[in-house]
């Protein structure tokens, strides 16, 4: 198939790309290399894609209008895989309007752009963050998310809205994500665990917010990117038994889904750092702070929906992904914050 991947030289989106044109298909790889975060490092990833058969490199911004007007009527894509989006909780406190142009605007022209084309899928990442103020554990796609506590989280929650809009109205199969805590080898820096480790093999103090007493359900990038395949495999289908009268928000009559994708396992924060002092061989300072506005005490995904779709349940170990991220980062960054190579 021919594939876009937008956020193709994000984290999550190098990792996708890799894996669809190990197994044969065309992927044209769409990216802004903005500046949220080290481009260099979104470089590197693009690095290890560029000699790929079938890898094409589209340097645009998904909020240009005319520009995906153009890529979508040129190149006909059978699905699409959308990923590319203003990240960050904490971010949108101070720069809100990235998240309206990137995730709002940007969204529309995707969907768009996926009519027109009539592409025969599209996938794309939502978030734990939806849940918000949510306290039932764990997370069900069955219960409702009306209460985001960030505009990150508003962002992705309109994400679904307008997708099942375009999903009832033109027939368009959608299926949105929703990460939790993904983590591994090329991660983002702007995440715990990169910015953990960077601290600790710098001899700095770790940020520990709300005291410590945070859990995670941290999920390793593999398992979120065989998840992300198999969902792109199988199209969304209406729900021949969705009742109106009593909507169910997993449900639709039209070909939409929304899905988590988690290790069903949170992880206290304290023992997540345990496991990185392990991988490091080194013991953290930790500077304990209050929790941060726009951030929840504890995600924790229900996936028995995503194993009824795609008989796939994440279940890669917190100890085994950290230690599998220190070695990328050693050997990408050495001991120190300088970077030595981009294998």
């Amino acid at each position: 198939m021919k594939i876009l991947v937008t956020g193709a030289a994000g984290f999550i989106g190098m990792h996708t790309s890799e894996r669809l044109l190990a197994r044969g298909d065309e992927v044209i790889g769409l990216d802004n290399l903005n500046n949220y975060y080290d481009p260099a490092l979104k470089e590197s990833r693009l690095a290890r894609l560029r000699p790929l058969p079938g890898f094409r490199f589209v340097k645009m911004d998904v909020a240009d209008r005319a520009g995906m007007e153009r890529l979508f009527a040129e190149e006909r894509f059978d699905r699409v895989v959308h990923l590319a989006a203003q990240a960050g909780v904490r971010y949108s406190l101070q720069n809100p309007h990235a998240y309206a142009d990137s995730n709002l605007t940007g969204f529309v022209n995707i969907l768009e752009g996926c009519r027109h084309g009539q592409a025969a899928h599209l996938v794309y990442a939502s978030s734990s963050s939806v849940y918000g103020g949510n306290a039932k554990m764990p997370f069900s796609e069955h219960d409702s998310v009306d209460h985001p506590v960030s505009l990150y989280a508003a962002t992705k929650k309109a994400n679904e809205l307008m997708a099942h809009t375009y999903s009832h109205l033109y027939g368009l199969p959608t299926t949105g994500l929703r990460f939790f805590t993904v983590y591994g080898p090329w991660g983002r820096p702007d995440m715990a665990l990169f910015l953990f480790v960077k601290a600790i093999l710098e001899g700095r103090p770790i940020d520990v917010f709300n005291h410590g007493k945070m859990k995670r359900d941290f999920t390793y990038i593999d398992d979120i990117v065989e998840g992300v395949i198999r969902v792109l495999d199988r199209p969304a289908e209406p729900d021949a038994a969705f009742d109106p009268m009593r909507p169910d928000p997993g449900r639709s009559r039209a070909p939409y889904r929304v899905l988590n994708i988690g290790n069903h396992a949170p992880v206290e924060l304290m023992a997540f750092i345990e496991a990185i002092e392990e991988a490091l061989g080194l013991q953290a300072q930790k500077n304990f702070l209050p929790i941060q506005p726009g951030d929840v005490p504890e995600t924790y995904a229900e996936v028995s929906e995503l194993v009824r779709w795609t008989d796939f349940k994440p279940a890669t170990s917190v100890r085994e992904g950290v230690k599998n991220f220190v070695a990328w980062y050693r050997a990408y960054y050495g001991d120190g914050g300088g970077k030595t190579c981009v294998s």
